[in-house]
């Protein structure tokens, strides 16, 4: 992509160009796989132009539910039913840009990020970029090890599309049980932290959030995370959104420098909780509810015209989305029309645990099988995902496996040819950054 076509893409959901203004901006120059989480709206620039050559037989797969900015930090564990449950599972935890459209996309988005994984983590090793508190004197996953896993990947999702065949009630199940190596130490945290976990009370979001003043929960003065709101603008919110809540709303604050992919979107943290007075009791009956505002799905901006569905709001398109890929959807998800904006509500996770690359591509377990048994655990939870949209059939999984007999090669040929151009579009973006172009 050229630099003038790659600004212009920045600029169109960004507001601006390249900037040392934009915090997302500067995140996404620390590599090129942290500048692919900020621009999925190239990914399908690249498709719509034919930069990105895949396998046709895969557009005559039904269209489903996808998740839209597929990627390997877009996976890992949270509680089902957001903060209203406790069972702890591995799955997609990013709906932003979900909405309908054709399930390869989401395959060659996720095959992609995985040689970024390895350039990323290769890249820390050598000093080449640079990320705080990384462990980089860790042994780093190999070259060879990036095409085993995408195959272990779609091995895995095909596996999965097939069982669905089999047996459609397959499709109710999760990946629920602690995995096996780094994964496991991550799934022991969000237990612990999801409700009646050992370390809610101090580690879960709400307890990383919310204090007690003056007898009183509301959220901690956190400067650069919280924005304290005029009483104006906190009546306002109050009036607007109260009936969208499940209890009393204790305390309202605009969430500031959140996710790697928003930008120039307000978003708001509602505590919620019983009324007066507040304990150890009333603490544990809380729960966060955001309210952001959305912007189109990344794939729309191209590809508008696949479903009636994505005619949808934003907002609406999200919620309905996510709530067909999810086995137990969030009980508190929901959309409102406000100041000519469109807003998603939905309960914050006490327990949301991420996968960051270095989780995955560094370190012994890393480096011994991890990678590849984290794609596959993506792969069968991203089958699942996309086997939900359509539950009164399995005409879906019976396509997508067939194509993937056929071309799985195909699909890993094009995403490991993409990962070089992103690359390549990674430097052009730093230098038009620091003005080096």
């Amino acid at each position: 992509m050229t630099a003038h076509r790659l600004t212009n893409e920045i600029k169109m959901i960004d507001g601006l160009g390249p900037s040392n203004r934009l915090n997302k901006h500067l995140k996404m120059a620390r590599s090129p796989f942290i500048f692919y989480r900020g621009t999925a709206q190239c990914f399908y620039s690249d498709i719509k132009s034919g930069v990105i050559e895949y396998p046709k037989i895969f557009d005559s797969v039904p269209v489903t539910n996808i998740i839209g900015d597929c990627h390997a930090s877009n996976f890992g564990f949270l509680t089902e039913e957001g903060s209203h449950g406790d069972t702890v599972i591995f799955a997609p935890n990013d709906f932003d840009d979900a909405c309908i459209g054709y399930a390869h996309w989401d395959l060659l988005r996720y095959l992609t990020s995985l040689h970024l994984v390895f350039d990323h983590c290769t890249g820390l090793y050598q000093g080449k970029y640079h990320i705080d508190d990384a462990p980089i004197h860790k042994p780093v996953i190999e070259q060879q090890q990036i095409h085993i896993a995408q195959h272990t990947f779609l091995s895995a999702y095909q596996s999965m599309c097939d069982a669905i065949v089999a047996s459609p009630n397959s499709m109710n199940t999760a990946v629920d049980t602690m995995p096996e190596g780094k994964l496991g130490k991550l799934y022991v945290k969000a237990v612990s932290r999801a409700a009646g976990g050992s370390q809610f009370a101090e580690k879960s979001a709400l307890a990383k959030a919310v204090y007690m003043k003056n007898e009183k929960l509301q959220f901690r003065p956190l400067k650069g995370k919280f924005i304290p709101l005029t009483s104006e603008d906190f009546n306002a919110l109050h009036k607007e959104f109260s009936p969208y809540m499940d209890d009393v709303i204790l305390d309202i604050v605009e969430r500031e420098n959140a996710g790697t992919g928003s930008v120039n979107m307000k978003r708001y943290y509602f505590l919620v909780g019983p009324a007066m007075p507040h304990d150890e009791h009333a603490f544990e009956q809380c729960h966060i509810i955001e309210v952001k505002q959305q912007r189109q799905a990344a794939p729309l901006y191209y590809f508008s015209g696949i479903s009636p569905v994505n005619r949808l709001n934003p907002a609406h398109l999200t919620a309905r989305c996510q709530r067909h890929m999810q086995r137990n959807a969030d009980l508190l998800l929901d959309e409102v029309f406000w100041q000519d904006a469109h807003w998603l509500v939905r309960s914050r996770h006490h327990a949301k645990v991420g996968v960051d690359p270095e989780d995955i591509g560094m370190g012994n377990k890393a480096i011994n099988g991890g990678f590849e048994y984290f794609a596959a655990l993506c792969g069968k939870t991203l089958a699942l995902a996309h086997c939900r949209g359509d539950r009164r059939s399995t005409r879906f999984a019976y396509a997508i496996s067939k194509a993937l007999v056929f071309e799985s090669e195909g699909l890993i040929g094009a995403a490991n040819t993409y990962a070089i151009q992103v690359i390549a579009d990674h430097q052009a973006f730093v230098e038009t950054l620091t003005g080096k172009e």
